[in-house]
């Protein structure tokens, strides 16, 4: 991996977990615009199906976790 792909993810990665104030699409758009504009020419490809998938496996974990959540709760009210 390109030195220049890694150091994108990180920042990117660091923006769609812990940065819910910045929407993941620009994000994404941002690092990919990026990725294109100072790596290699399939750069681009692949830091958006990297963090495509991350970002979607966030947003699942989310989802569980939080139906999770609920369940506890209606367990405990009766």
């Amino acid at each position: 991996m390109a030195v220049v792909d890694r150091n994108i993810l990180r920042f990117s990665v660091y923006e769609l977990l812990d940065r819910p104030d910045i929407p993941p699409k620009v994000t994404i758009n941002e690092a990919v615009t990026l990725a294109k504009k100072y790596s290699q020419a399939e750069s681009g490809k692949f830091v958006n199906g990297i963090l495509d998938k991350i970002f979607h496996t966030d947003e699942a974990l989310q989802l569980k976790q939080n139906s999770q959540n609920i369940q506890e709760h209606e367990e405990y009210e009766i």
